[in-house]
Order: C-alpha cells, then structure tokens, then sequence
C-alpha cells in the first residue's frame, strides 16, 4: 500500500499507474500529485454526447469542458500521455436508467459497450488546492485526510435536452481572514470552476444541514471558519441521473483522473480584474463578490454625493462603502419594498415635500428593469397621491410599469411581522430589502421632527415600525438614505447627529438601518444607488456570482440597464408630476441655495451629469 504522503509528489503518470495496478487504497484523490489538475468524468452514449456538451456550455461553472472524445476513445491526448480511462479513476460509479449500481474500480469489462460510448473530462476544484496553499490559505480536507464537501442545492442548472438537474457545489471552510486571498486565487481557474459561487450560510443554496453531506465527507469548521462553496463537477453526474440513459458512467465522488496539466497552465491570461469580498450580511452571514474596479466606481458616486449643501454637516454623518454594500444587498434581492414622504410642510396639503419620490422613483426603475419585485409603502393619507405620481411617471416614461402602493398603519403589535412576511411567519419574507429615502423617523422619545425641530407626528404612520421588525427576521436587510439626520434608517449615525446637526439632540432619528446611505440631498442617494445598481450588474465578477456560475451571462441585457438610469430630463419630467400634485420643495430644495457655487437646482442637473460620467464612461 502507498501512503498519502508520497503520493502529495508523485507525477501523474506514476500515480494512475498506481492506480490501474490497484495499489492505492485511500478513498480519494485530493492531495495527490499536487499542483496538477485533476479532472470529472462521465460517460455516455454517443446519442447523447452532442446534448451533453450543450449543457456543459450553458453550465460552465459546475462544468468546465476540458476534453471530449471520441466514441470509443479511451486516451485523452491534450491532458496525459499514456493514459487509459478504463482503468485510471480510482473509482467508478455505473448507472443504468439513471439509478446508480454498483462501484467498479475497472471499466475493461465494458470494453464493447464503450465503443459507443463519449468520455467527457471536466474540470476539478483538487486542481485549484495548491494554489489557495500557496496564498496561505489552509485546505481543510487536506488536513482532516478527508474527502471535501458536496452537496445538492436547490439552484437549477440550465436545462439543455433531457439532461436537468440542481446544481451541486463543493464546500471548504475557510479562515475569514483568508476569504479574498481564496476568492483570488481560484478566479483566473475557469476550467476548474474559478471563483465560488456562494460565500456564507448554507440556506441561501438550500442546504440545511453541513453535517448531512450528498456525497463526500462532512469536513469540520475550525472557529473562525467561514463556508466557501465552487461550483462542483459532480453536477455531471446528477445530469447523468436526469437523463436516465440506459448505460452511463462516471467518477466516483472525490476519486479524479489526474491528468499532466500543471496548474500554473490553466490559469485565464484575460482575466486582468481582481475580485474582492464584501460581508452584506451576518444574520444570515452573507458575502458577496465585486471587481475591485466597480467597487472603485461605487465609492466614487459615494463621495460625489456626499458634498454638503449650506454646510449642514452631514459630511460627519458619511460612514465609507455603505453604498456598496447595500447596493451588493439590493442586488441579491428579489423583492423590495421602498418607503418615502416627508412632510416637511406640515401646515400644507399635501405637506410632503419633492425630496425623496424622484430618488424612490430612480431605485425602482433601476430594480424593475433588472428583474426584481418592487413596492412602495407610504402614508395612508398619501396612498391615491402617489398611486397617480407612479402612473404619470409610467405615461411619461420615467417608469417602464407600475408599482404597487401600500400602506401601514400598524395597529398591533405583531403588526409589523404580518405584513413582511407570509402569514405572520418569519421564515417566508415577502420582501428581501426594506429602502427608506427621505422618510421622516421616529426620534428617541417617539415623536418626528422636521429640521426645524416641530413635531410632525400626526402626520406620520409608523412606517418605522417594519424596520424594526426586520432586525429580527433573517433575510431582510435595510436601507436608510438621508441628508439630515431626521431620516428614516439614519438611527445607525444618529449620535453624530446628535453631535454636528443643529437640533440634533431632539431631531435624531433612533431606527437604524443595516445600511445608512448620506447624501447632501437625498434624491442624490436614490440616483446613486440606481448607478451603483447598474455597476454591479455589468461587472462580470458580480452578474457570475448572482447566477452561481449557472446559466448564460445576463451582461447581454445592458441596454435595458442603461434606459433605466436616472436622467436630467427624467427628473425635471419628475418635479413637474410633483409640483402638479401640489408638492412642494423641501428645506434643502430651497432655490436661493448654491451649492459649490451653482443656484440648487442647477446643482441637481449637475449631480446628475457627474453620477452618469462614472457610471457610463
């Protein structure tokens, strides 16, 4: 018997000697011949061979194509000299009309049978352990002498013929500490699987339980350890399930076909961006991934906004990157409910006032056009108010479609949990993002304020109250956008509001959102955001990602993206609507104001133009 050890340096060609001689006894090849590639294997008739690599193509992250061959074809020339695919897994599984059989450490026996047969060779995340290594990144199946990892999600593949199946990932634990020099090292490795797929709780994939494994062994977390999850070439095989052919085979689990590819060769020269890892959330702990460009962009825009009309001092309430990661939140969403209206007019109908709808408006186009629920909620007085703003805003082109008005009143206690979730139940959100801008919030001692410190209570429902809610229901983040401090979500900052924002000590809004947006206007946070949105979805880092690598790239829908972003004539098409509906300006709306020199509104116009210079150059 070989030891593990010895094999960790020996080539390829000596260990699937090995192999075809039956001297290796231990349950998987992980570590052997490390820094080469290691490749999946299934074989099917040759029928469903053209079928087979059409699903491959559509599902390149679980199934990178490294080699077909031909019917009957048993070497597999571009990935190892002197090799035979009969005999050089360490492991076979046979299925016959989908249902697994037996175990086989040889296919000989079925030599006239694989004459019409196709072997195709994916990509193996084994091959990319020695790089992680390298970056100081441990491997802790390696460690623990184990299999790693697999599971079957709920994420279904692209269907292509009869082959359809959930996608399977593989999990390693990773030191938090480590995550990026791990998310680094494996994404220039495409045809072996390159960057994960998912970063954090196992819900978000469907999987329940760590311990449970659907193939493999349950590698254990050392404190500190965060679960990583690439895509798995196993995938394959839950394909070859799908189809049901009357004869197939494949690899047995964690028991490759080694070939003589380093791993230094296969890395994509093209792929010149780096990616970096943001936590968005961590009840459930969730992280996302980004190019370090795009993440560069965003935090532009966040800056461009953070300039402070009449030197109000919000530039002291500004907390860095709180753009991108609520827009990373907002872009893993499927639905969102926004909230605005501020009545800072209180002695005025309607008293809201024109900051706040046109950045709502923004964030919801933008979210509508990438594919996502949105609603709004508002005041009950100002339901059939808004309800014709929207409508007009879709005759005139600033909404491709309507979206739904509601609100809340809150009348009991469990008010809040009933309306966010489906029947009453915290474990079914109805939405995944709760977005205020420009919401009055409730101060420490119950009332709402305006700037001037008048209470405006009478005039507020207790929207505020979901927000709240949502702190205890996992899987729903929050967003506040705000300009003074008094806004809703603005809670997060509010003892720099206390301290640098004249009335602060009263008008200091208590709820606090996961994520604080500062603008020096409001609006602004709401056109930023939407392109920050944009940002994200045509980073291809991002939109692999959001998709698990599963699937078609979405990157071909960008001209729709790009009629969604706010606009300068969109907006003035916005005020008019407002102005219509008998709303007025707001304290920081006031014309007389400049702003770097420029009257205000022409400020606006000017915020616009620079937000779009980022966004679309």
């Amino acid at each position: 018997m070989v030891c593990l050890h010895s094999l960790r340096s020996l080539v390829p060609a000596a260990v699937r000697g090995l192999i075809r001689q039956n001297r290796i006894h231990v349950r998987n090849t992980s570590g052997m011949s490390a820094g080469y590639n290691q490749a999946n294997v299934v074989i099917l008739h040759k029928s469903l061979a053209d079928d087979f690599e059409k699903f491959c193509q559509a599902n390149g992250g679980p199934l990178p194509l490294l080699y077909r061959s031909d019917p009957g074809e048993s070497k597999c020339p571009t990935l190892s000299s002197n090799s035979d695919i009969r005999t050089d897994c360490l492991l076979y599984r046979r299925y016959e009309h989908g249902v697994y059989t037996e175990s086989l450490t040889s296919l000989e026996s079925y030599s006239e049978q694989l004459k019409d047969m196709v072997t195709f060779y994916l990509g193996c995340s084994f091959s990319f352990e020695s790089a992680v290594r390298k970056l100081g990144v441990p491997v802790r199946n390696v460690e623990q002498e184990l299999n790693v990892s697999m599971y079957k999600t709920a994420v279904p593949c692209h269907q292509v013929g009869a082959f359809s199946c959930n996608l399977v990932v593989t999990m390693r634990p990773i030191p938090q500490g480590k995550l990026e020099a791990a998310v680094v090292a494996t994404h220039p490795m495409k045809k072996y699987h390159g960057a994960p797929v998912h970063i954090g709780s196992p819900d978000f994939l469907g999987i329940n339980d760590l311990q449970k494994t659907d193939y493999g062994d349950a590698v254990q977390l050392h404190p500190g350890d965060v679960p990583v999850f690439w895509a798995c070439g196993v995938t394959g095989i839950e394909a070859v399930v799908s189809c049901k052919s009357p004869l197939a085979f494949t690899h047995s689990p964690g028991c490759m076909f080694i070939t003589d590819v380093k791993n230094e060769d296969t890395s994509d020269p093209c792929i010149k961006e780096k990616p970096i890892v943001v936590q968005i959330s961590s009840d459930p702990l969730h992280y996302s991934l980004v190019s370090q460009w795009t993440a560069e962009k965003i935090r532009s825009l966040e800056e461009i906004i953070g300039i402070d009309p009449g030197n109000r001092g919000i530039k002291n309430l500004l907390v860095k990157d709180e753009l991108l990661k609520c827009c990373l939140s907002l872009s893993h969403a499927k639905s969102v409910l926004i909230t605005t209206g501020f009545p800072t007019h209180y002695r005025h109908i309607p008293p809201e006032e024109t900051d706040g709808p046109p950045g709502a408006l923004a964030i919801a186009a933008m979210l509508q056009a990438l594919g996502k629920k949105v609603a709004i909620v508002t005041d009950e007085h100002a339901v059939d108010m808004n309800r014709k703003i929207v409508e007009d805003a879709v005759e005139q082109g600033v909404l491709k479609t309507g979206v739904p008005l509601l609100s809340y009143k809150g009348d009991t206690p469990d008010c809040a949990v009933k309306f966010l979730c489906e029947n009453g139940d915290p474990a079914i959100p109805r939405f995944d993002h709760l977005v205020a801008i420009e919401r009055a919030g409730r101060a420490s001692d119950g009332n709402y304020y305006n700037a001037r410190k008048i209470n405006i209570k009478h005039l507020v429902d207790p929207i505020d109250d979901l927000f709240v809610a949502a702190q205890n229901i996992p899987g729903i983040s929050t967003t506040g956008v705000g300009d003074g401090g008094n806004e809703l979500g603005t809670g997060k900052v509010k003892e720099s509001v206390k301290k640098y924002i004249r009335n602060g000590d009263t008008i200091a809004c208590d709820v606090a959102a996961d994520f604080t947006v500062i603008a020096g206007v409001s609006n602004w946070g709401g056109y930023a955001i939407s392109c920050a949105l944009y940002l994200l979805n045509a980073c291809e880092i991002h939109e692999r990602y959001l998709r698990k690598a599963i699937g078609f790239t979405e990157l071909l829908e960008h001209e729709t993206w790009t009629s969604s972003l706010p606009t300068i004539e969109k907006e003035e098409k916005l005020l008019a609507i407002l102005v219509n509906h008998g709303i007025r300006s707001g304290v920081t709306g006031n014309l007389a104001m400049e702003v770097d020199g420029l009257p205000f509104y022409n400020a606006h116009s000017d915020m616009i133009k620079q937000l779009l210079e980022v966004t679309v150059r």
